[in-house]
């Protein structure tokens, strides 16, 4: 049965498809072909879940799946003001930059790229010296200042980089592209757990990327729609396009005056809550004046 799901997953369809002349018989073929993986964000399906009445989703699932600890947003929804008045809402996870400056600053290698291009913590290495948070421009790393508290299946699992669990004191966090599952053939959490199919898993090597309803050719699908990269002009290289939008496909008017409402988490604990001194690195208030510029 597992190898079943593994075989319907969507991406791994998507993959099949474009290179069936290269894949043998042999089920773990598609597993050991070299990817290089990058998301598609598309802000004109993009409502922040406002119009369902729920939390952003693709936060929401994250967090169960990954057991991230209260306060942390691997991938956090913005509220960012359109040039021309009214706003839009936009999906944020580690942009994994192919020249990535947390890689380049972080002293003891505890960050790192993969042989696909996901960049990773090792927490076991990490010193704590939070380098790697003030060099991202983005503002995606997060530190755990107190020991969070956690579901005890939190621990079924033996430690990797890939999955970051169970979260340890003084160490740095983020979104991980969620390797381990794709090695699968399954989309990352965020993906399958957005209802409006807003966020693509793609691979750059095969050009194909899939939402979990659609599947499309990449290169084309960010040319048709006008894609861009978030800071591009800072020369990271990050594997992750944004097409532009306010949720219009789904209805939502750029005025629409609904906000977004408050992730929940079903563990508690000091975790990223838990401060002490200045939040020197707190990330709303770069994140609005950026996005009103």
């Amino acid at each position: 049965m597992g190898l079943l799901a593994v075989l319907a997953s969507p991406l791994v369809l998507a993959l099949r498809r474009v290179k069936a002349a290269d894949i043998t018989d042999d089920a773990t073929a598609v597993e050991e072909k070299l990817r290089a993986w990058c998301m598609v964000i598309d802000l004109k399906k993009c409502d922040g879940c406002v119009g369902l009445g729920i939390p952003p989703q693709c936060t929401q699932t994250c967090i169960l799946g990954h057991y991230v600890p209260q306060g942390m947003k691997w991938i956090q929804v913005f509220e960012a003001s359109l040039g021309e008045g009214g706003s839009y809402f936009m999906p944020t996870p580690c942009f994994q930059c192919e020249n990535a400056p947390c890689v380049n600053v972080c002293p003891v290698a505890a960050t790192y790229h993969t042989k696909d291009g996901i960049v990773l913590i090792d927490q076991r290495r990490c010193i704590g010296c939070r380098f790697c948070i003030a060099a991202c421009p983005y503002h995606r790393r997060f530190f755990n200042w107190g020991t969070p508290d956690l579901p005890p299946e939190a621990t079924l699992k033996p430690y990797s980089p890939e999955h970051q669990s169970p979260a340890i004191k003084g160490t740095v966090m983020k979104c991980d592209f969620c390797p381990d599952m794709l090695r699968q053939g399954q989309l990352p959490y965020c993906v399958t757990g957005c209802p409006r199919k807003v966020l693509y898993m793609g691979d750059l090597k095969e050009d194909v990327a899939s939402n979990g309803d659609e599947i499309v050719k990449l290169s084309k699908f960010l040319a048709d729609n006008d894609a861009y990269r978030y800071k591009e002009d800072l020369g990271t290289q990050p594997r992750v396009w944004l097409l532009p939008g306010h949720g219009q496909l789904i209805g939502r008017k750029p005025d629409d005056p609904r906000h977004l409402l408050p992730t929940t988490w079903p563990w508690g604990g000091e975790g990223y809550d838990r401060q002490p001194g200045i939040d020197i690195w707190k990330e709303s208030d770069p994140w609005t004046w950026e996005a009103r510029v």
